[in-house]
């Protein structure tokens, strides 16, 4: 079956990295995100990853603690290229050449991130690992996954959540959320729909770049919502 979208960003949180564990990384969790990625690649589609440190380090937490924030958020920034490389390794053991590349320059580590570097794995059939946010503080990673899909010209933001798409409240602790099968960028920022932030829906807005939130569990999730199968929130210009 044919993708119904060829490149996309691919957001995942650092505490999707975790598995069960409540810290750090868990090793079957990233071999089973590197295989589902692998497999979508070998079906044609061009991927970027946008990792985020939470698994580590979360700036906001930091800040709550009495480091200042843009202290913090430089933290977090260095928590996601750790799991950068984390996924990067995972991704080409199971076979899939990718890259890391982050914004905040690391070269003994990882290859710096530009916009032609970016673009030159993908159209060499390489996933790449986007790794260090935007580089700068006080924007989340949601914010850098809609910036590097604006500007890797991305036909798709693929959002990976704990539950199978958007609510209208938590779905764990109100019984009575309501899901959304689709929803416009305007409407999520609207209601204050809190799975992306709102500068994300509106970059993405701006740039008409839709966005799908998917359950990252069961079986091959990524692949399944490329194919436009399984239960996903697709959110709209």
């Amino acid at each position: 079956m044919a993708l119904a979208w060829k490149r996309v960003i691919l957001k995942l949180s650092g505490e999707a990295l975790q598995g069960k564990q409540t810290h750090g990384l868990d090793q079957d969790t990233l071999h089973r995100i590197a295989s589902d990625v692998a497999e979508a690649a070998s079906l044609g589609a061009e991927i970027g990853i946008v990792v985020g440190g939470g698994n580590f380090f979360r700036g906001i937490q930091g800040a709550d603690k009495g480091i200042d924030r843009a202290r913090a958020d430089s933290i977090g920034m260095l928590a996601t290229i750790m799991n950068g490389l984390a996924v990067e390794h995972a991704i080409e053991t199971v076979g899939q050449p990718a890259r890391a590349l982050s914004a905040v320059p690391v070269p003994y580590v990882c290859q710096p991130y530009s916009r032609q570097a970016a673009l030159n794995h993908l159209g060499k059939g390489r996933v790449i690992v986007l790794a260090g946010g935007t580089g700068n503080p006080f924007f989340t990673t949601d914010t850098g996954a809609a910036l590097r899909a604006a500007e890797l010209s991305a036909n798709l933001v693929m959002k990976a959540t704990q539950v199978d798409g958007v609510y209208s409240a938590d779905p764990k602790k109100d019984p009575n959320a309501v899901r959304y099968d689709t929803l416009t960028h305007g409407e999520a920022i609207e209601k204050n729909l809190g799975v992306m932030d709102t500068a994300a829906f509106a970059l993405a807005r701006e740039n008409a770049i839709p966005i799908i939130v998917f359950s990252l569990s069961g079986e091959r999730p990524i692949t399944q919502a490329l194919k436009g199968e399984g239960n996903f929130t697709l959110v709209t210009p």
